[in-house]
């Protein structure tokens, strides 16, 4: 299994495509493995001619654990966020975008295309403001800005993402993953039953760990507003996003281009959050698009 030391810690990485081609960095969101990005996605993307990295963040997957350290709760980094105080949490997501940028130093890759995703899309973000020499371009798929003041998720979205399984016996594992990608996907595009039971069951035989999800949280909350980092992005950026996403509204995106200078927009009818199959192509071609004329 590939690892690569970043920032001080273990990820764990893989690549697919020509190493000799433009990389291209992909950045998974909130408790998600690197499997998340549906191989189709991956490979459609190689063959467009990139090298293709994608990762486990920290406290997921086969990367560091951050095992016993403890994020504070919820409520009490909500109430501090609300008064203008920063919660003091594990991480923060800037040091989770200094991960990404230890995986290219690691595999000796001087400029990447970034692609970021929900979660990863904010960790893109920082990549793209604070590393802008390391990025060759950024796509930003069904992120936002932070700010407090955008429609908040559905409300059942919110709570099938923050329930734990109620055992860690594999079946209840399982069926807890099929719910709440039903819960979050899209309602244009719904998953294959069998598929899906099955990818969730691979996630699950390959790495459960509810308390790095919490840390994730942690990090997020603390984050805050971030319009006005985003106003100072220069990177060649394309925002793509779902209409009908119930756990990151499409304001988000859409106020993201609006924040990011030059940003182009494109966002889906009948998609929510996930990576559906029958939106491969489109998406595979929408990224590799915005990556050659970044570079043109």
């Amino acid at each position: 299994m590939p690892q690569v030391k970043a920032n001080g810690i273990d990820i764990h990485y893989e690549e697919h495509g020509d190493p000799g081609n433009p990389a291209m960095l992909l950045i998974m969101g909130f408790g998600a493995q690197l499997t998340l990005w549906p191989d189709e996605l991956v490979e459609a993307l190689a063959g467009e001619g990139f090298r293709v990295i994608r990762y486990d963040n920290r406290d997921i997957g086969l990367s560091h654990k951050f095992h016993g350290v403890k994020a504070p709760g919820l409520v009490k980094m909500t109430l501090m966020s609300k008064i203008g105080l920063t919660p003091k949490v594990p991480y923060t997501l800037a040091d989770m975008a200094a991960d990404g940028i230890g995986v290219l130093d690691a595999l000796e890759i001087e400029k990447a295309h970034i692609v970021g995703a929900s979660m990863g899309g904010m960790i893109g973000q920082h990549v793209a403001a604070t590393y802008p020499d390391r990025c060759l371009s950024y796509t930003q798929i069904f992120s936002t800005t932070g700010n407090p003041k955008l429609p908040a998720a559905r409300k059942e979205a919110l709570q099938a993402l923050v329930t734990r399984p109620q055992s860690d016996e594999e079946d209840v594992l399982v069926d807890h993953g099929v719910m709440l990608a039903r819960t979050i996907g899209s309602p244009g595009y719904p998953s294959d039953e069998e598929r899906l039971r099955e990818r969730t069951l691979t996630s699950v035989r390959r790495s459960f760990y509810p308390e790095g999800p919490t840390r994730h949280l942690s990090a997020i909350v603390a984050d805050g507003d971030r319009r006005e980092m985003l106003r100072k992005v220069e990177v060649p950026t394309l925002v793509l996003h779902g209409e009908d996403d119930p756990l990151v509204p499409c304001e988000g995106g859409r106020e993201t281009a609006e924040c990011i200078p030059g940003a182009k927009l494109k966002t889906i009818p009948g998609w929510g959050h996930d990576l559906p199959l029958e939106l491969v192509d489109t998406l595979a071609s929408d990224i590799a698009g915005h990556a050659r004329m970044a570079t043109n």
